[in-house]
């Protein structure tokens, strides 16, 4: 890998620091994504729509391998996401995938470890951002498709229409 060639790392943050990690990334002139979505949160007497980090503490981080000891040294950043005793590289086409994604009107994700996950169904997406992605469909959830993101260790839990998916 050349110093110079920029890729996509995941760091974990300090606990419910995911947004100041970003910003301060930001300050520093780091090209760094905190993937957010809209959550409603119902409180005793209302409810309010915030902003929420998708993958709870990451954030995303394109770098060079020299910029990247200046990741570490900002406040907030514990450590990189590694795999297999590196830092983990993510894929440009998986950033741009979750990007599309959130980008549409009604998006709905969470995550979970895909480690704690049983292999089910095997299905191939038919149309939207994730057309011709496959996924594990898990059985609680007839609209609910798995997609693994294997450099992270992550799932993305994204509700399809049933339609919108073929067995594979």
């Amino acid at each position: 890998m050349a110093e110079n060639e920029k890729h996509w790392y995941a760091v974990y943050t300090r606990p419910r620091s995911e947004k100041r990690v970003d910003t301060l990334l930001q300050k520093k002139f780091i090209e760094s994504w905190c993937p957010l979505q809209k959550v409603v949160r119902q409180w005793s007497d209302r409810k309010k729509t915030i902003l929420q980090p998708l993958f709870t503490s990451y954030v995303f981080v394109h770098v060079t391998g020299r910029q990247r000891i200046e990741v570490l040294q900002t406040d907030g950043v514990l450590n990189y996401v590694h795999y297999l005793g590196k830092p983990a590289i993510i894929k440009d086409e998986e950033i741009q995938l979750i990007k599309s994604y959130l980008q549409e009107g009604e998006a709905a994700i969470t995550t979970q470890s895909w480690e704690s996950l049983e292999e089910d169904i095997k299905v191939q997406i038919t149309q939207g951002v994730f057309i011709q992605n496959t996924g594990t469909i898990i059985k609680s959830g007839k609209k609910t498709l798995y997609v693994r993101l294997e450099s992270l260790g992550q799932v993305m839990v994204v509700e399809f229409p049933v339609q919108h998916v073929k067995s594979v």
